[in-house]
């Protein structure tokens, strides 16, 4: 089969997927973004972009479809030169909806099955919109805003053959009739390089070293930001520290803003949220250690004894998954997409989004008695290795997506 691969920063959520068809013998492809220079195995063409400048009065709520399908027209310019150079035609073309890159693609290729990667639709009520209302104004211009957003996710759909979605919880959040098109697979998570290991040892960046057994708190995201609860596990933090005297807190994730808006006033959130409690915190025992290489995010997992992990109603992060695989004690905000996977005493532990003092209270409670938890810990790999495993599970699920499309199923 010929099979094209869209993202705007491929490999994204394709990076076992692609390697694993060309060597099942397809002809495999991907296009993405001049910008992007993440390297592949797999062979990369590159589209040119320039985004126009979108004046918001003159838009309005159109602003974002108008964003998005400028995006889609760039990648449908690329794939008619494509098609008409190389005399190219996919069999089946896999991409993700969230940039609008897929967009017309079948005035291009008709005949082609289109895939896509449907990872969250946009709602007005019931998701991330209106849930943390200290940092996200809320009320009717809002939640209008947020459901035009999902006006080039609907379109996207509705023009492919089939989407898959991550979680339930995620393709639950697009209305029933394209539900109905989403098959439910997670892109996986590998348990074999994520497990325990007792020998762990993670250097810090003042020279100290942790190691596996000791008391040690991790926080994980890829940028810290109040959509994955950095705010409240923050406000949490002087408390444990101080009913804690030998624990530390390990927190990895950058300072830029994934999702939501940057802080008025401050850097970024980092330095907003340290602004408000520093002066309660014994620094020597909080450490940033910014964005880091795989292995070192592995590693301060495999040294955690507690791990805490928040999120809005939004997508779930592969870091919470990642924790469950390394054998982490996760300790997840009562939240939705948390929900589906953790049940609260059989394999992790769940608090309430807001309630800082819980949070405080649970963190306390689980670094001091690890011991008591250990269940817990070996449940939490159990679900991942039962349900998420990236070679036995997800990724054999994903090619079969594939291949079902191909000419001669």
């Amino acid at each position: 089969m010929k099979i094209l691969f869209l993202h705007q920063n491929f490999p994204g959520q394709f990076l076992h997927l692609a390697p694993e068809l060309v060597a099942r013998g397809h002809d495999v492809i991907a296009l993405t973004d001049a910008a992007n220079t993440r390297k592949t195995s797999v062979r990369t063409l590159r589209y040119k972009h320039k985004a126009a400048q979108v004046d918001p009065a003159q838009t309005r709520l159109g602003r974002n479809y108008t964003m998005m399908s400028d995006r889609g027209v760039s990648v449908a310019r690329a794939c008619a030169q494509l098609r008409d150079s190389e005399n190219y035609t996919p069999d089946v073309i896999f991409g993700h909806s969230g940039w609008g890159e897929t967009l017309f693609l079948k005035e291009i290729w008709p005949q082609a099955k289109l895939i896509v990667y449907a990872e969250f639709y946009y709602r007005g009520v019931g998701a991330d919109v209106g849930f943390d209302r200290e940092f996200l104004p809320y009320g009717l211009d809002q939640i209008l805003i947020a459901q035009g957003r999902a006006a080039h996710l609907g379109q996207a759909l509705i023009h492919a053959d089939a989407g898959v979605a991550p979680t339930q919880w995620q393709a639950s959040t697009y209305p029933a009739p394209l539900r109905n098109m989403i098959k439910v697979i997670h892109d996986g998570v590998d348990c074999s390089a994520l497990h325990p290991d007792p020998q762990a040892r993670l250097t810090l960046p003042d020279g100290r070293t942790l190691r596996a057994g000791d008391e040690v708190l991790t926080f994980v995201n890829r940028n810290l930001e109040p959509y994955r609860g950095y705010h409240i596990f923050m406000r949490a933090l002087p408390a444990v520290l101080r009913a804690r005297p030998k624990a530390h807190a390990v927190i990895v994730g950058g300072e830029e803003v994934s999702y939501g808006s940057p802080p008025k006033g401050a850097k970024g959130w980092k330095d907003h949220m340290l602004a408000e409690v520093q002066d309660q915190l014994p620094m020597d025992r909080v450490h940033f250690l910014g964005k880091v290489p795989y292995v070192t995010f592995v590693t301060a997992l495999q040294i955690s004894r507690v791990h805490a992990y928040l999120t809005y109603p939004f997508v779930l992060s592969w870091s919470m998954l990642e924790a469950m695989a390394a054998g982490c004690l996760v300790v997840g905000s009562d939240t939705a997409p948390v929900a589906e996977v953790i049940r609260h005493g059989e394999n992790g532990l769940l608090v309430d989004f807001f309630n800082v003092e819980a949070w405080a209270r649970t963190l306390i409670e689980t670094l001091a008695h690890s011991e008591h938890y250990a269940p817990l810990r070996s449940a939490a790999r159990a679900t991942a290795q039962q349900h998420y495993d990236l070679r036995s599970i997800c990724l054999p699920r994903m090619v079969d997506v594939v291949e079902s499309f191909g000419p001669e199923a």
